[in-house]
């Protein structure tokens, strides 16, 4: 039976999440618009082992959200991760942070979850009913035609920080949006698991976050 600690840092999201045997355990985060992430991640970690009576000790892995995201973001919470990986000698698992929010949604369709970038871009990938990715993690331009030859096979969810410029533009009958939705460590738990399983580890030492373009400070 996994114990695995979830740190999800890659938007104004603070997230930390435990995970015992691919179930939810118990979340702790704060939406704050403000980048909380350097006052709140330690003090979150501890509160939420604490209150579910679990010792560093207890833990099998960590696993942390790897972006692409706020350059900062993902610095905090890839060095909180490596650093008790190192301290109590545990792996490191990483996440791909779209993934993570494609799975927030439960209909079986095409999903495409969009991270705010700059101007008119979002990091973005697609997903099939499956949940196989079916189009690369990339920085998108967005214009009017953007995701034609999904949305002309049927209903495309998007999802994501990154939706409300994508609603602006596209009219067509088969999108469907879902605003405002960031990624949470409560999604990594099942991915960190199933990583955890196939002894799917990244290599501490070596390890860096997933930027994919370096802008989207934070």
């Amino acid at each position: 039976m996994a114990t695995i600690l979830c740190i999800e840092t890659a938007s104004t999201n603070c997230s930390v999440a435990l995970g015992v045997n691919g179930k939810l355990l118990a979340l702790k985060e704060d939406y704050d618009s403000s980048y909380s992430h350097a006052e709140r991640l330690h003090i979150f970690i501890k509160e939420l082992l604490e209150e579910n009576s679990i010792k560093l000790e207890d833990l099998d892995a960590i696993a942390v959200s790897k972006g692409p995201g706020s350059y900062t973001g993902l610095r905090i919470g890839i060095s909180a991760a490596k650093g008790l990986c190192f301290s109590l000698d545990i792996p490191l698992i990483s996440v791909a942070t779209l993934t993570s929010i494609a799975m927030q949604v439960k209909e079986k369709a095409t999903v495409i979850p969009m991270m705010d970038a700059r101007r008119m871009e979002v990091y973005t990938a697609a997903f099939n009913a499956k949940g196989d990715q079916i189009e690369a993690t990339s920085a998108k331009i967005l214009d009017e035609d953007s995701y034609l030859e999904h949305l002309e096979k049927g209903i495309v969810h998007f999802i994501g920080s990154g939706v409300e410029k994508f609603q602006k533009i596209c009219m067509h009958s088969n999108a469907r949006f879902i605003e405002n939705i960031l990624p949470s460590a409560a999604q990594m738990v099942e991915l960190a698991t199933l990583k955890h399983k196939i002894s799917d580890f990244e290599d501490v030492a070596y390890f860096e976050p997933y930027y994919l373009k370096d802008f989207m400070m934070g």
